[in-house]
């Protein structure tokens, strides 16, 4: 397809870019309890024509377009995964799930991926290769619905791959790219720590677990600034603290957690040893037990620099594409990350804030939208990647 067929195909197909994706924000479903979401993509790519798997990794679904199978092959893939989050907006596409919502744009992703399905396998007589669409399941909770996918065979004969993600950090028009290491490693963890109890004006006949659990916090504070190299980034978020419900009652037990994001296994390795050490530490020095749960994230998304060329490239041919900007690595995590320790490809972020539509809150927030103006940016930048990379092949 030319460029110009590209764009107006895009727009023309707004209509049915916002039908989508507001059907998925009204009916949200959370990580590993989708049913009707495959369900409705499935059918939808069976009414195309196309190769159907479903159930895949668990509840994921595949459709593939298969030209020739001595044709190289791309494979799309969206998330279609919610949060429970209670949707504050007062709009008619307002989630019909109480305390569930699409907080982080999957709905977007899903309407764009099938909406790139449908106008790919109207005008497959002009592709060059095959295309794989991948609908994955359960992007928000660890373990993920990638791995899982994968598994199953998702990637089979699949060549290079493309993700992207619609973001209200970037404005309406804007495309961001990261060449490289793009996102973090997000591991969480939980402590219980376990003292024992006893009155408050008599701390020396108790073991006091709030008091070791302040030191940790402190102790583990100084690990991610003394321990680990200043070259490389890491962040270390207590986010949760539970324990005691009386002033005079030194309680039992402490319940610590967060999340350590870094950028590679080096620095995850230096932070997990420091921690178990800090709470060694804590057993010596205070007299009381733990019970660690540390949760491994997703591994680093790492793009490929000849694959995110190629989405340069596309975006900065998109008329409708006002700047294309290269985009700091964020210690967020993605389980993307998989398909690329598979096959090269790059993860993108399609701009869709707009301060006058309120498409300007961040993502997991109750009140989050998009300009859904941005689903046509999203849909051309991913169609022409697609034409490049057939091109790309043919002449190698």
């Amino acid at each position: 397809m030319e460029l110009k067929q590209i764009e107006k195909i895009s727009d023309d197909h707004f209509n049915e870019l916002v039908k989508l994706r507001r059907h998925f924000h009204m009916n949200p479903e959370l990580s590993f309890k989708e049913v009707h979401t495959p369900a409705y993509i499935a059918s939808y790519l069976h009414d195309l024509g196309l190769e159907v798997q479903e159930g895949v990794g668990g509840r994921g679904v595949v459709g593939r377009l298969i030209i020739d199978q001595d044709l190289p092959t791309v494979a799309l893939r969206a998330d279609f995964d919610a949060l429970p989050i209670h949707d504050q907006k007062d709009v008619t596409y307002r989630s019909t799930v109480p305390g569930v919502m699409h907080a982080c744009g999957h709905d977007a992703h899903t309407s764009v991926i099938m909406t790139a399905a449908r106008i790919l396998s109207e005008n497959k007589d002009s592709l060059k290769g095959n295309v794989v669409f991948i609908f994955q399941h359960a992007e928000e909770v660890d373990p993920g619905g990638a791995i899982q996918m994968i598994a199953d065979g998702c990637l089979d004969g699949v060549d290079a791959i493309f993700g992207q993600h619609v973001s209200t950090s970037l404005d309406i028009g804007t495309i961001g790219y990261i060449k490289g290491t793009a996102t973090g490693i997000p591991d969480d963890f939980t402590v219980k720590i376990k003292g024992r109890g006893g009155h408050a004006s008599k701390p020396d006949s108790a073991v006091d677990p709030l008091a070791a659990a302040l030191s940790f916090c402190h102790q583990m504070q100084y690990a991610v600034t003394r321990k680990s190299s200043p070259m490389e980034p890491v962040v270390l978020s207590i986010t949760m603290f539970n324990g005691g419900h009386q002033h005079n009652v030194i309680p039992d037990e402490v319940e610590v957690g967060g999340t350590i994001r870094t950028f590679n296994h080096e620095t995850q390795d230096v932070m997990i040893r420091e921690l178990k050490k800090c709470l060694e530490g804590l057993v010596t020095m205070t007299g009381v037990s733990y019970e660690l749960d540390y949760m491994k994230g997703y591994p680093p998304v790492v793009n490929d620099h000849e694959k995110t060329d190629i989405i340069i490239q596309a975006s900065g041919e998109v008329s409708t594409v006002d700047q294309v900007k290269e985009l700091q690595p964020s210690l967020g995590g993605e389980d993307f990350s998989y398909y690329l320790q598979r096959v090269p490809g790059t993860f993108y972020f399609t701009g869709v804030r707009n301060s006058n539509f309120r498409a300007d809150y961040p993502h997991h927030h109750g009140m989050f939208d998009i300009d859904e103006k941005g689903l046509v940016n999203a849909l051309s930048v991913m169609l022409r990647a697609v034409c490049i990379y057939f091109e790309e092949e043919a002449v190698k």
